[in-house]
């Protein structure tokens, strides 16, 4: 059950969660708060019809003690009864508009059909080979004029943008599975003090919204991590801020620290399924990080998490530079990598710092690999890099197994990854710096490429499988020179359009036929001889009409 017996981080609207349990087995709970008394509320079933939560009308006091009672057999209280704290939080993180880098010259891609469209430009350093044509899938966060997810063909060729809001950003861009089908994820909102405010997406392959994905709790989702589960669920993560005594570790008495949180979220219900809070499990001593006066207080900084191959869950601290394997039903630790803690004894070269993107490899997890940023500031290491280890259970010991390195050397203090893809390559985007890069399992690069500006990506990843059908229609400007008119033609999202097929007349109804073209990048350009309208079709490589664009005038 969740929260926890004895948790001390709560927060105020807290469901209190019970698993392994059938719904309707949950009648005798009752709740009562030191302050608030007794709580009446409902019992709200899970999907999978495996769990349920008692869900208060009322939230609870900060600082009070609730006592849960039960007649049931409990995790960590067979009586059936337990108690926890609510956390005392002094608000959200607060809103602050997105960042901008410099303009450079050729910073952005432009199109006359999609001037909307101006996401941060890309371009090759070398590459691509014939074994890294796959497609990436990014999502620039500082502009220079827009942020959104975005998909490149292998050749850097823009498939798909969408643009934020001004002032919103978007994280973790990737083809992930959702009710059998693949699925487009990322996270969307502000950020503020390196943590996201806003909600998780699900959008299908004709770029329409399946489902959002929201904190529990009262709390808003982070950027750091959207990993939908094999049981159609949900692992998020999200900042609490709360009032916590730091005074052991060199802060005050009353200092507002972030409880880092993990949350498993049933999607169709919304309902919470499991939470890890870093303040129950994870000592202020355990950071490298120290108070500083006037400033949240960051002591964790969650930005992964991972399923173990027996279902536990494995969990990044950043400024602990540890990660800890978690057990799903009980929240506790089962093993530290890393860190001041850790239980493994790292050899030579396997120590890392201020990680990213930790994952567990193989069918008995005996294989982690990481991003290893090296800089908090100040730097621990010369130079950032992909790391992979091999863990030893038997003797408890992390070896290194390989090291993949930018030239030249790259230093990035915050954000990152490292994707295994199929066949055993490998794709590192490298986070704060505006780089990505694809190696063969033996560290040959296979592509390197970065935004023309200062731009970057938290996750990058590469994907061969994607196929998009957008619902919109084509789009299409035009430009008359003379006697002959240029249509400049474009179907963001689409992976099947090979041809356009331009039609033209004098009046809008009636139009026939002028030319064929094959596509060219996101956005073609076909001459025709001028008319007052035109419209295009997309074909595909059959010669099917997959979509028609609006018919308009010519000018």
């Amino acid at each position: 059950m969740f929260p926890i017996p004895s948790s001390q981080v709560a927060a105020p609207g807290t469901q209190i969660v019970f698993r392994g349990i059938n719904p309707y087995g949950l009648s005798s709970v009752s709740v009562s708060g030191s302050v608030t008394g007794e709580h009446p509320g409902s019992i709200r079933g899970d999907s999978d019809a495996d769990g349920g939560s008692f869900v208060p009308d009322k939230p609870f006091k900060p600082g009070e003690i609730v006592t849960v009672t039960t007649s049931l057999n409990l995790v960590g209280a067979p009586s059936g009864s337990y108690q926890f704290r609510v956390a005392n939080p002094p608000g959200p993180v607060p809103y602050a508009p997105a960042l901008r880098v410099p303009r450079v010259p050729s910073d952005v891609m432009n199109f006359r059909s999609r001037p909307d469209v101006r996401p941060a430009a890309v371009k090759f350093i070398s590459g691509p080979t014939s074994r890294s044509a796959n497609d990436l899938f990014l999502a620039p966060q500082f502009g220079p004029l827009r942020n959104g997810p975005m998909i490149l063909d292998p050749h850097g060729n823009l498939l798909f943008f969408k643009p934020m809001s001004p002032g919103q950003v978007a994280a973790d861009f990737r083809i992930q599975n959702y009710q059998g089908n693949p699925v487009l994820t990322w996270w969307q909102g502000y950020t503020n003090a390196g943590v996201g405010v806003g909600q998780d997406e699900i959008y299908d392959g004709s770029y329409q919204e399946v489902a959002q994905v929201h904190a529990a709790n009262g709390l808003s989702a982070d950027l750091h991590e959207f990993l939908l589960t094999s049981r159609g669920t949900a692992l998020i993560l999200a900042y609490y801020p709360v009032i916590w005594d730091t005074s052991g570790v060199g802060g005050s008495r009353h200092k507002i620290v972030l409880d880092s949180v993990v949350q498993e979220i049933d999607i169709p219900t919304g309902l919470e399924l499991f939470q890890w809070d870093s303040l129950d499990h994870v000592p202020l001593r355990d950071s490298y990080q120290r108070p500083a006066k006037g400033a949240l207080y960051d002591y964790f900084h969650v930005n992964s998490i991972d399923v173990a191959s027996d279902g536990n869950l494995v969990i990044s601290g950043r400024n602990t530079w540890a990660a800890y394997k978690v057990n799903r039903s009980s929240a506790g630790t089962m093993w530290t990598l890393g860190g001041k803690r850790s239980s493994f004894k790292l050899g030579p070269g396997a120590s890392f710092a201020y990680q990213h993107d930790v994952r567990v490899l193989g069918s008995a997890d005996r294989q982690v690999s990481l991003f290893d940023d090296a800089d908090g500031p100040p730097p621990v290491h010369g130079q950032s890099r992909g790391l992979m280890l091999q863990l030893d259970y038997q003797r408890m010991t992390a070896r290194l197994v390989a090291q993949r390195d930018h030239t030249p050397p790259l230093l990035t203090r915050f954000q990152g990854n490292l994707q295994i893809l199929p066949g055993g390559d490998e794709v590192i985007g490298w986070g704060q710096q505006p780089y990505f890069t694809e190696f063969s399992p033996r560290g040959r690069v296979l592509l390197d490429a970065r935004f023309v500006d200062g731009s970057s990506s938290y996750r990058v990843y590469a994907f061969p499988t994607w196929t998009g059908t957008p619902a919109d229609p084509p789009a299409i400007a035009t430009s008359n020179q003379g006697r002959s008119t240029t249509v400049y033609a474009s179907w963001n999202g689409s992976t099947e359009a090979a041809f356009w097929l331009v039609l033209s007349g004098t009046k809008r109804g009636s139009l026939s036929v002028r030319r064929l073209a094959r596509r060219s990048g996101f956005e073609t350009a076909i001459h025709v001889p001028r008319a007052p309208f035109v419209r295009v079709e997309a074909l595909d490589v059959r010669g099917h009409v997959l979509a028609t664009s609006q018919a308009v005038r010519t000018s």
